[in-house]
């Protein structure tokens, strides 16, 4: 998969969803049928696959992936995975990033808060999955994002270093790959990070990477929130996107704002 020239601007969107676990197996077979309902009523997101203005791609727990690639099959949504092992080989119960690749995952999430609080996932670890995941040609989506409540500049600049130990510091590396900027604080929060400080963290990290990667924001968006977020690449949606209703409503915000090429005002990129 392609990250090339996916900064803002006139770049594409990147819109994504990850279920996590919360959808049994059952429940997460209809929700991907409605998803390929959604992207099929919306024909500005098959605009050649690789330029089309919004690119839109799902992350559906490992038991799903090759039922999902079925279901998905012909429409340009990609398909991702919530986790990857650093090889293959002797590692029980974890999955390779070449058994992704051959399930026709295009990329890897990769680094998320849960994975480095509850598995103890540091920064070595999540180096190495990257370099596994891209050695496969499928892009990681390095999740990012402080702690704890910090200003801009602060905030920002841990970020910085979370993308710099993951890609160490191989510009080459970074061009690979898709950065989720997810504050922890905000994630499963009952409302995202305030716009004005998602704004200026971005437009901070993109200031220091100096990159063409993509740069997405997360932790507990859903709609309405892509317009007043002219800093980000995107959005990767969390639990608001499990009803599929929600994801084809920020689904037409994208291509909204990519149709007008006004992602939003300078008074709405304060509120």
């Amino acid at each position: 998969m392609s990250t090339s020239g996916s900064s803002t601007g006139k770049g594409p969107l990147y819109i994504g969803v990850s279920t996590k676990m919360y959808l049994g197996y059952q429940t997460s077979l209809r929700w991907l049928s409605e998803v390929r309902s959604i992207v099929d009523e919306r024909p500005g997101l098959g605009d050649s696959a690789e330029g089309a203005p919004v690119r839109v791609f799902v992350i559906p727990s490992f038991p799903l992936l090759e039922a999902a690639g079925r279901i998905l099959a012909g429409s340009p949504v990609l398909l991702g995975a919530q986790n990857c092992a650093w090889g293959d080989g002797p590692l029980t119960g974890e999955v390779s990033p070449g058994m992704l690749a051959e399930l026709g995952v295009s990329l890897v999430e990769i680094g998320h808060a849960e994975r480095r609080r509850l598995f103890g996932e540091d920064d070595a670890v999540v180096a190495r999955k990257v370099r596994a995941a891209v050695g496969q040609s499928l892009a990681p989506l390095l999740c990012i994002g402080e702690p704890d409540r910090l200003d801009a500049g602060a905030a920002a600049a841990f970020c910085v270093e979370q993308v710099r130990a993951a890609t160490d510091g191989d510009p080459a590396l970074l061009n690979r790959v898709v950065l989720a900027y997810e504050p922890v604080w905000a994630i499963g929060a009952q409302e995202p990070a305030p716009p004005h400080h998602v704004n200026a963290v971005l437009a901070r990290i993109r200031e220091e990477l100096g990159s063409a990667c993509p740069l997405i924001y997360g932790g507990s968006a859903g709609p309405g929130l892509l317009p007043r977020l002219p800093a980000a690449g995107g959005l990767f949606l969390g639990r608001f996107a499990h009803d599929a209703a929600n994801l084809g409503r920020v689904l037409d915000e994208a291509l909204l704002l990519r149709q007008t090429d006004a992602p939003a005002n300078s008074s709405s990129s304060r509120s």
